[in-house]
């Protein structure tokens, strides 16, 4: 059989698939997707931003609300609260026909307390995604794809069929890449097969049972390994577990990842060429008060909060551009040269607003939490400057070295 296979693979060589180059300066994009909280339940008082409204008050009952009492929004701070049902019936139940006031009532009918659904943060509980945002690119008009489910979208484009198994039928990002000979991975925090509710590529059987599908899906210890080793794909998606951020799981421990993997990609090879997003695949109950944009039967929903850093990314920007977790396939898309997979990434408005690719390349950053809201440049300068000098002085001793051992022989 062996023998069979040699001959066919002589008689019948498979083309050898030359790789796209990237059409701008990015050649590395990773994207972390966290989970469940709104751009007013993480950035609502964010200076510059399209955030929380003077004298909202959310009513218990929309058809009366003069006649009952309502629910103003208030800070969480170090409060984690319990997980909100963010079904798509009650987002529909929030969105009321474009009302926008049925975030606490939607949980009142279901016998729930919604209060919760009002509560935010600020700088105070999460320092590194405000300081992010003080150094990079914050959009505040990032819609959900749709009000259900949305990780499919962000790997599809299109809604989750309704089915377990989604087969063969329906092409993804990561068709498109292998097509074109574009590396990719699918990081995933404590990796565990079978986890098709965090990993949609799980749905797919090529991506199960083709061994070399399946070795792109891998645990999110291999990313660290890959700076390291110099293999980073072109692209990188990131699915979180534990630091994930669905209430009441701790906020802290998805800035620490963050965090984490922003710093070792700073320290990295691979700064000057690389951007790396963090968005989160839906509200998670939480209230918004900008009404989606209804772009056909599925969405969009509302919108979630969503940070771009780059060497090239506007400094302190926030971007305005109207989009959705599409908008992520279509950065690929345009930056890979990939054919589109279908009407929705087709027409999204891409990330390109983001970036600035007129100049050099920023050096890089260490986003910490302790940072004061001031815009950081000097320090930050200082801290690499030094970095690489200690760099040049080791680099020079080293072929100084090399230079004695051969003139001792």
């Amino acid at each position: 059989m062996m023998r069979l296979l040699l001959v066919l693979g002589l008689l019948f060589p498979q083309p050898v698939v030359v790789a796209a180059s990237p059409t701008t300066p990015i050649d590395h994009f990773v994207v972390l997707m966290q989970s469940n909280h709104s751009f007013d339940n993480y950035f609502g008082t964010y200076p510059g931003a399209d955030g929380i409204p003077a004298d909202v008050c959310m009513p218990h009952n929309s058809d009366n609300p003069s006649s009952d009492r309502c629910v103003k929004p208030f800070r969480l701070g170090a409060q984690s609260p319990s997980d909100l049902d963010h079904l798509s019936s009650t987002q529909r139940a929030q969105y009321n026909a474009g009302k926008m006031d049925g975030f606490v009532e939607a949980y009142r009918k279901r016998g729930r307390d919604g209060t919760n659904a009002m509560g935010y943060y600020d700088r105070a509980e999460l320092p590194f995604y405000w300081n992010f945002a003080d150094r990079f690119t914050l959009f505040d008009r990032f819609f959900s794809s749709a009000r259900g489910r949305n990780l499919f979208y962000w790997v599809a484009g299109v809604a989750a069929p309704g089915r377990t198994e989604a087969g063969d039928d329906i092409p993804t990002i990561f068709d498109r890449l292998e097509a074109k000979g574009v590396s990719w991975r699918f990081y995933v925090e404590n990796y565990a097969k079978g986890e098709k509710a965090r990993v949609p590529l799980l749905s797919f059987r090529r991506f199960v049972e083709d061994p070399k599908l399946a070795g792109r899906i891998v645990d999110l210890s291999e990313y660290y390994r890959d700076l390291s080793a110099g293999t980073l794909p072109s692209v990188a998606y990131v699915v979180s577990s534990g630091s994930s951020e669905n209430p009441p799981s701790r906020i802290q421990a998805g800035q620490e990842l963050a965090q984490s993997m922003t710093s070792s990609l700073a320290r990295s090879r691979y700064w000057p060429n690389s951007a790396f997003m963090v968005t989160w695949d839906g509200p998670g109950g939480f209230y918004d008060h900008v009404p989606p944009p209804q772009v056909d039967q599925d969405g969009f929903g509302f919108r979630v909060p969503a940070l771009l850093m780059s060497a090239y990314s506007r400094r302190g920007h926030v971007d305005h551009t109207e989009a959705d977790h599409t908008a992520v396939l279509r950065f690929i898309e345009a930056n890979w040269g990939l054919e589109t997979l279908g009407t929705r990434d087709a027409r999204s408005a891409n990330l390109f607003s983001a970036f600035d690719f007129t100049g050099p390349p920023r050096p890089p950053e260490l986003v910490g939490t302790l940072e004061s809201a001031a815009r950081v440049g000097s320090k930050s300068a200082v801290v690499y400057f030094s970095y690489g000098i200690a760099v040049l002085v080791a680099a020079g001793c080293l072929a100084a070295q090399r230079v004695r051992r051969r003139w001792r022989t």
